[in-house]
């Protein structure tokens, strides 16, 4: 059964609770049918979190904005190639095997639409992240990637990612495979460099997504 928090922070990045939506304690243990000391609870992990911020009527769901996703990707950056080299050096047979199975499910899904291949991107990353045995490192990363969620649009949306994108796995994937530790952070880090251009110059076309930002800029 899903805990409260749980619960809250699906509705958070699935956009149930929007942007901006201010966290009342009564409300959401009205809804979701529990006490307030529950919610009070999972309402502070989510601050914690990075999920929820304190604004002039009390909590509310963070805003989005192209700071925050620059924010994001220069650590997802330096974490990913981390990832990478620690792969490299550390994978076991079982990690190959999965590292080169969702590379073989992205060739053989490249005509599909851009949440289906999003969704076998994220299982390739973290099987790298896996491979890394850092359990630190991949707890971080996972934080990460639930911020993004919050995003409601993917890199395969853009013209001809999917092909290049595809290309980048491949070398990775080679890299870490060959325990080219170097190689493997170099490739890692480029690629979520080329992959955090690709969402600012997404979110700076989108009108909707740049109104939110001024909305929360006030």
């Amino acid at each position: 059964m899903e805990s409260t928090y749980e619960k809250l922070r699906e509705g958070i990045v699935s956009g149930e609770y929007p942007p901006g939506t201010h966290l009342v304690e009564t409300a959401l243990a009205h809804t979701l049918g529990v006490s307030r000391t529950p919610i009070r609870e999972a309402l502070s992990r989510l601050q914690q979190d990075g999920l929820v911020e304190r604004g002039s009527r009390g909590l509310q769901v963070r805003r989005r904005s192209s700071a925050e996703i620059l924010e994001i990707f220069e650590v997802r950056i330096v974490l990913e190639g981390t990832a990478a080299k620690l792969a490299a050096e550390r994978h076991t047979e079982v990690d190959r095997i999965r590292i080169q199975g969702h590379l073989a499910k992205l060739e053989a899904n490249q005509g599909a639409v851009p949440s289906v291949l999003a969704g076998i991107n994220r299982e390739f990353h973290r099987s790298i992240w896996y491979a890394s045995h850092n359990r630190a490192l991949i707890d971080m990363l996972e934080r990460l990637s639930v911020h993004l969620f919050r995003y409601p649009f993917t890199t395969y949306e853009a013209p001809g990612r999917a092909e290049s994108s595809l290309l980048e796995h491949t070398e990775l994937a080679h890299a870490i495979i060959e325990r080219d530790s170097e190689k493997a952070s170099r490739l890692a880090s480029h690629h979520m460099t080329v992959a955090r251009n690709i969402r600012l110059e997404m979110w700076s076309q989108n009108p909707s997504l740049m109104q939110d930002e001024t909305e929360g800029a006030l």
